[in-house]
């Protein structure tokens, strides 16, 4: 098995890259490693030493398999921000394109936190996953703990997911990449109400990054719950928490279903 670690270390943005079996969903990369790759490829630049990640967005295009390689272009940078542009391509087509926002901190008198965490026990108090669960390739990656009944194909009245998680190697990883690859490990929100598979596929991933803890080693808190379903979509956000209940990061979704 290839290891976060392993995987950036081996990362060249500009040489032709094929993402090792076990980081695959379906017929694709992982969403999360693409678009931590694409981070990892604005950080792996000469100038690459930017102020702190803001935001992302992150489109899905096209399959990303064999032969990626990925362009970066600097769009602006201004006295406390700086935006950048990263392509990722396949046969010279593009399959990922993603916006970063980095930004350095500033003082503001204006301070609120709304969001709340679930009151969840201790990651060690929950059991992993059963061997035989239909669960995606990449989720060998993680260490995974769902924290209610309600899990993927489980026909729940509520579309939302809630699980511990955390890399199993991230050892040396830029914090920011680690966070992004195990921002969205969770499947689809409206999974939860499945009773038989069906196809998927992410489109899109806009997220927010609060804060950036300096160690992404242990375990993140995710939720994601699907606010609307319909005509073959579903629309979901995403929060992400510390082990000490500080919120990390914050994203949207929208999800085909094929069902």
């Amino acid at each position: 098995m290839t290891t976060l670690s392993q995987l950036i270390d081996i990362f060249s943005p500009t040489t032709p890259f094929t993402p090792p079996a076990n980081w695959f969903q379906g017929r694709t990369a992982y969403g999360g490693l693409s678009a931590a790759l694409a981070l990892q490829a604005v950080l792996a630049q000469p100038d690459g030493e930017m102020p702190s990640l803001r935001s992302a967005q992150i489109t899905y295009i096209a399959p990303m398999a064999d032969g990626l390689t990925f362009q970066v272009q600097a769009l602006r940078q201004g006295k406390s921000a700086s935006s950048v542009a990263v392509d990722c391509l396949v046969d010279g087509s593009i399959a990922l394109r993603a916006a970063f926002i980095f930004a350095n901190a500033r003082q503001s008198r204006y301070h609120h936190e709304l969001t709340v965490r679930p009151e969840v026990r201790a990651p060690e108090s929950y059991a992993p996953p059963p061997s035989k669960a239909p669960l995606p390739i990449f989720f060998s990656n993680f260490d995974i703990r769902f924290v209610s009944a309600a899990v993927p194909g489980s026909g729940s009245d509520t579309p939302e997911l809630l699980a511990w998680v955390r890399l199993r190697e991230a050892a040396g990883v830029a914090p920011q990449v680690a966070l992004l690859a195990l921002g969205d490990c969770l499947p689809p929100a409206t999974m939860a109400c499945f009773t038989e598979p069906a196809p998927i596929s992410s489109m899109n991933w806009t997220v927010d990054f609060v804060q950036q803890p300096a160690d992404t080693t242990g375990w993140f808190l995710l939720r994601s719950r699907s606010l609307h379903a319909g005509e073959g979509y579903s629309y979901q956000l995403m929060e992400v928490w510390d082990e000490a209940g500080k919120l990390v990061m914050i994203g949207s979704q929208t999800v085909a279903i094929f069902a």
